[in-house]
């Protein structure tokens, strides 16, 4: 097809009096077009299809529903019954042209921006590098409709109780909190329904009383309707994440709390020209002003102590003072525990950073315990790395004798050790080659090895050279000046012992 702006070219070139074959030649058109464009005076035509076929909508749209959403159904309806000529991909067309079985999308109601009005929370996964490690952590977000203004922190797994320490931590940190927030339809708060029918969890119901503020989650499929956080959620991949490093979840989570309260709370929104530090100052009027004290969320759990002190808790061991053994009642909150007896609190423990297991917690203000837990592990890790990278025919040896698991690995790596901290590395090398060349893995025999290669090569003791220059030192100097000291005391000892 001739475009509408090459007619026009033709049309007016023939109007400035050129010849049909030079436009022909020119515009490289054929005469017999050339001739039909002028004589419809460069205009597009009217193309009119005698053979199109036209079927009306409330009736395509009924056989649609008789059918169930079946177009080969429909489709052998209208050729065979009603004799209608029509073609399965001019049929489908028709379908997606009328939307007919297209579920309307309604867009979610849109809420102005008041100040005071609303906050919300949203969560979402994202793999970060770690210490150097790719880690799939869990980002939540908490998002200030009005003013912009954000709270970042990671997770490992956020549950229910994580939301109770995050929202706590966030509002407490800004000391206002709106009305209602907003989420989706998670099982987290939510305890069955979705949308303007969703029943919040009677716990969460009361949790969210002492801030002043109700749930409401959105209609399904309307995650528009807090979009704010959605876009939260993009600037933080796009603007927190990238060019940074994270040593650890501490490390990231400090990194997140500067970025957000302090960076971007102070950077000006593109699209509103407002700043968001300063948009919560004005926003502070109406927003309602928390107590000074809230009680932070905990959970509770009871355990046991065995005979040393120690009672479990994540791993780790929690050492609980005094002398009786009994069960413990221990308080976790976000950062601390406190273990209590009979309403009597014993001790208030630091929760170890992210990852750390089989290390004991003892309180505040006291000196660490000297007995170990019943059930401590005793890994030998550190045992294992130390000999592999004395010597390759260490490492050689251990891939062959080691077993994959269990305690009887554990406690030949700590006899190989403690016999490489009893010898010389020469020696030990050339025990360890021959246990390996005989196939050995008893601990009494390489130790027998290691005597007899001992003896026979005669191995004395090293000569110590002595600088002599320990005496031009002036603590030397000023010791040979004094007073000689009287050992007659001991005479009579030795008087003693001869007797």
């Amino acid at each position: 097809m001739i475009r509408k702006e090459k007619r026009e070219a033709i049309y007016c070139l023939h109007q400035e009096g050129m010849g049909i074959r030079k436009i022909s030649h020119s515009l490289n058109v054929s005469t017999n077009t050339v001739q039909t464009i002028i004589k419809q005076k460069g205009e597009m035509p009217d193309a009119i299809r005698n053979d199109k076929i036209e079927l009306d909508k409330d009736h395509l749209t009924q056989l649609y529903k008789d059918c169930d959403g079946y177009v080969q159904r429909i489709h052998e309806k209208l050729t065979e019954e009603e004799g209608i000529k029509i073609g399965y991909s001019t049929l489908t067309r028709l379908i997606r042209e009328f939307e007919i079985g297209k579920p309307i999308n309604k867009r979610c109601s849109q809420v102005p921006d008041e100040p005071g009005a609303e906050f919300q929370h949203d969560t979402t996964k994202h793999r970060l590098k770690i210490g150097g490690k790719q880690v799939m952590l869990e980002g939540s977000i908490i998002y200030l409709r009005y003013s912009k203004i954000k709270y970042l922190k990671y997770y490992r797994s956020f549950n229910r109780f994580n939301m109770k320490c995050f929202l706590h931590e966030a509002l407490t940190f800004w000391g206002y909190a709106a009305p209602v927030c907003i989420i989706d339809n998670t099982n987290l708060a939510r305890l069955y329904g979705t949308g303007k029918n969703a029943v919040i969890v009677p716990e969460m119901i009361q949790f969210a009383k002492q801030y002043g503020f109700e749930f409401v989650c959105h209609e399904k499929g309307h995650a528009n309707r807090k979009a704010g956080n959605e876009r939260s959620f993009y600037t933080v991949e796009t603007n927190f994440i990238p060019g940074r490093q994270f040593e650890n979840l501490e490390d990231l989570n400090r990194q997140a709390f500067e970025w957000a309260t302090v960076r971007n709370a102070n950077r000006m929104v593109k699209k509103s020209n407002l700043i968001p530090a300063k948009a919560f100052e004005y926003e502070q009027a109406y927003l309602k002003k928390l107590p000074a004290y809230l009680p932070p969320p905990y959970l509770e759990h009871v355990r046991g102590t065995d005979q040393y002190g120690y009672a479990s808790f994540d791993g780790n061991f929690v050492w609980v003072p005094g002398t009786s053994r009994h069960d413990v009642t221990i308080l976790q909150y976000d950062t601390y525990l406190r273990v209590y007896h009979k309403r009597k609190m014993l001790g208030e423990y630091d929760l170890p950073p992210d990852g750390v297991k089989n290390e004991k917690l003892y309180p505040k203000g006291q000196s660490k315990p000297k007995l170990q837990p019943k059930y401590r592990k005793k890994p030998t890790a550190k045992e294992e790395k130390i000999l592999r990278n004395a010597a390759k025919e260490i490492d050689d040896y251990l891939n062959f004798a080691l077993q994959p698991a269990g305690k009887k690995r554990h406690r030949f790596i700590r006899q190989l050790y403690g016999l490489y901290q009893k010898v010389a590395l020469p020696l030990y090398i050339k025990t360890i080659k021959r246990a390996h060349h005989y196939r050995i893995k008893d601990i009494d025999t390489i130790e027998r090895i290691a005597i007899i290669m001992m003896n026979n090569a005669n191995y004395e003791a090293p000569f110590v050279q002595i600088n002599h220059e320990y005496e031009k030192r002036e603590a030397y100097i000023e010791g040979e000046f004094s007073d000689v000291v009287d050992l007659s005391i001991y005479d009579n000892n030795m008087e003693d012992d001869n007797e």
